[in-house]
């Protein structure tokens, strides 16, 4: 019995390390795998930014072709997230990215419920840092999206969602509830519906080495629900463009302009400049109008299958409407390095430091994230 159960440790101990010799060469081979086969990874949530601290949780990302035979077919992704972070958020979302057989169709859903603490600093581009009130804003938002080649490259969509907001003011008798001219503080409900016109050459959907791809969208709101609930139209225009200066050298372009025009327009709804997809290095919401222009450039170099770096510079504001002025762009650059956990999709983990403007008694403003999937 004594031997049995020697043995049987061994057998144990002789399993797992195989298991974990498999998953580090997994993780850490610089082999890609061209048989296209579908991926599903159980993948911690580690992720960091400014607005939310350290976000830790459980997540789970499915990778598939449609149609594994067709090498220009892109991937379709999965992913699920439960996550709480150290700054008192919590957030539950599920998301789908499907590409059809010869991306004819390309699908997009997404459902979000999360309660995030955040600081508010009123309305504008020129926004002080002494007028931080910390809010508590709960919300749930439902999109989805369908669209159709209609020509090579050439897609048009259709799109309809649904959100919702409420607020918690944590340090009553500032600027949230002193403010006369806000709208929205006691949060609200939107629900619109658009269209979508796309065109996109890029090589790759997750880590594109050439090609172009611009959208613009247009989504209503009607006077659905009443009262101080927003009634009016929201257009976004998002271009990108890519070039491979050598082997493991691409310069990638980003621009993108947003507005919101109508009445009754919350707080909310506002573009807001900076995330970690834009403009990074800015709190997210620090500036917010009912205009965003802000454009990017990011020179990627990637060491191997693995391992990547990159360099990146922008400038971009918001405004009220006759408000864009050439003197009012905020600067952003900064650094970063690439992980790619599926190197065969492009599919990777960044680390990235922005850095912004110094305003006059204030500290510069930065940020530090880490994230999933290129900036753009």
């Amino acid at each position: 019995m004594k031997r049995l159960s020697i043995c049987t440790i061994f057998v144990l101990i002789t399993v797992n390390a195989i298991g974990q010799k498999k998953l580090i060469e997994k993780y850490l081979s610089n082999k890609t795998d061209t048989t296209r086969k579908a991926s599903f990874m159980p993948l911690p949530v580690f992720r960091y930014s400014q607005e939310i601290g350290l976000e830790l949780g459980l997540g789970s990302l499915y990778s598939v072709y449609l149609d594994k035979n067709d090498p220009t077919n892109r991937s379709s992704n999965f992913t699920g997230i439960l996550s709480a972070s150290t700054k008192g958020q919590y957030n539950v979302s599920l998301k789908s990215d499907i590409w059809t057989k010869k991306n004819k169709y390309h699908y997009i859903a997404e459902a979000k419920l999360r309660r995030m603490p955040f600081n508010f600093y009123g309305i504008g581009n020129e926004t002080l840092h002494t007028d931080e009130d910390r809010l508590v804003q709960d919300q749930l938002k439902l999109v989805l999206e369908a669209a159709k080649k209609l020509a090579p490259n050439l897609y048009t969509g259709f799109l309809l969602g649904f959100e919702h907001y409420s607020f918690k003011d944590k340090e009553v008798g500032g600027i949230f509830n002193t403010d006369p001219h806000l709208i929205g503080i006691a949060g609200g409900n939107v629900v619109y519906a658009g269209l979508s016109q796309s065109y996109d050459t890029r090589n790759s959907n997750n880590y594109p080495t050439k090609g172009f791809v611009g959208k613009v969208s247009y989504q209503y709101a009607p006077d659905f629900w009443g009262g101080e609930n927003f009634t009016g139209s929201l257009i976004k225009v998002n271009a990108s463009s890519f070039w491979s200066l050598s082997p493991k050298l691409v310069f990638g372009l980003n621009g993108l302009f947003h507005t919101i025009q109508g009445k009754n327009t919350p707080f909310y709804l506002l573009p807001q400049m900076g995330n970690d997809e834009m403009m990074r290095g800015y709190y997210t919401g620090r500036y917010r109008d009912k205009n965003l222009l802000a454009a990017q450039a990011e020179l990627r170099y990637r060491y191997n299958n693995r391992l990547g770096v990159v360099i990146f510079g922008g400038a971009g504001q918001v405004f009220d409407n006759g408000g864009l002025a050439i003197k009012s762009f905020k600067p952003s650059y900064g650094a970063g390095g690439r992980y790619f956990f599926d190197p065969e999709k492009g599919l990777s983990m960044r680390l990235d430091y922005g850095i912004g403007e110094k305003r006059p008694n204030e500290k510069r403003q930065t940020g530090f994230y880490i994230s999933l999937a290129e900036a753009f």
